[in-house]
């Protein structure tokens, strides 16, 4: 998408319209400012927590964002520019619904497009939920008492523990895989085949017997034996008891990301 379209607001809107599709909101104007206000907390805007500006000032409040975003002469370090564009579209609020997942997402975008990431693998949805009174708090002390350096520190924060995490994690997938490559030589003539089903497997975790007979290029009954090997040597895991239509997960794979 980065590659089509430069961080604006017309990728916003897209990444907004993406994001919606088939899920809760969907029909809230996906890829559309909003036309009418909303608010945040409460029942109504009566007893809101916060109520954002209202919806014709939208265009021009986005607008400021993406001069901000391009301004090259102003000199902000990248991640303290980017918190305080997520700040202040958390606080536009431009969309009906889904502007918590446009703005997490906007985060990881904005980093690519900088060249701070090669790719976007730095995401902090899982901080931001993890401490979500925090984030909550932090954004209405910008709002309410202008103490941006409290805001600045929890982003900071958020974006070490994320970066931390990412390399151990890299770093257990890749002992993960040596430890699977050396039970994979203890099978002799199939080791090659289930190197080629192994790997498959870091890209979809989840398989079945005619999905190993496909990648394998084997028959049915074949991968069917491959599987129980597979399983023997601590590699699949069968998940749903039955006796038909069998599914095998590489469970160790999915205790890295489930932790």
């Amino acid at each position: 998408m980065l590659e089509e379209l430069p961080f604006s607001s017309r990728l916003i809107r897209n990444v907004h319209r993406i994001l919606m599709n088939g899920v809760r909101g969907e029909h809230k104007q996906p890829g559309e400012f909003r036309k009418s206000q909303n608010w945040i907390g409460g029942s109504s805007i009566n007893d809101a927590i916060f109520v954002p500006p209202t919806h014709n000032s939208i265009p021009e409040l986005m607008e400021d964002i993406e001069k901000f975003v391009h301004n090259d002469k102003l000199f902000f370090p990248e991640l303290l520019k980017i918190a305080l564009i997520h700040y202040q579209f958390e606080t536009i609020h431009p969309f009906l619904d889904g502007n918590g997942r446009t703005g997490r997402l906007m985060i990881t975008l904005y980093l690519v497009s900088r060249g701070i990431l090669k790719r976007p693998i730095l995401y902090l949805s899982d901080y931001l939920e993890k401490h979500r009174n925090s984030y909550y708090t932090n954004l209405m002390h910008v709002r309410v008492d202008n103490n941006i350096i409290d805001w600045f520190r929890f982003f900071l924060t958020g974006i070490i523990e994320t970066a931390e995490n990412g390399v151990k994690t890299f770093e257990e997938i890749l002992s993960l895989q040596k430890e699977n490559e050396d039970k994979v030589k203890l099978l002799g003539s199939r080791s090659a085949n289930a190197l080629k089903v192994l790997t498959e497997l870091y890209k979809r975790p989840i398989t079945d017997a005619n999905m190993v007979a496909g990648i394998a290029d084997i028959s049915t009954a074949s991968a069917y034996t491959l599987i129980a090997n597979l399983e023997k040597i601590g590699i699949l895991s069968e998940v749903t008891g039955g006796k038909r239509g069998r599914v095998y997960i590489l469970k160790k794979y999915f205790d890295i990301f489930n932790r």
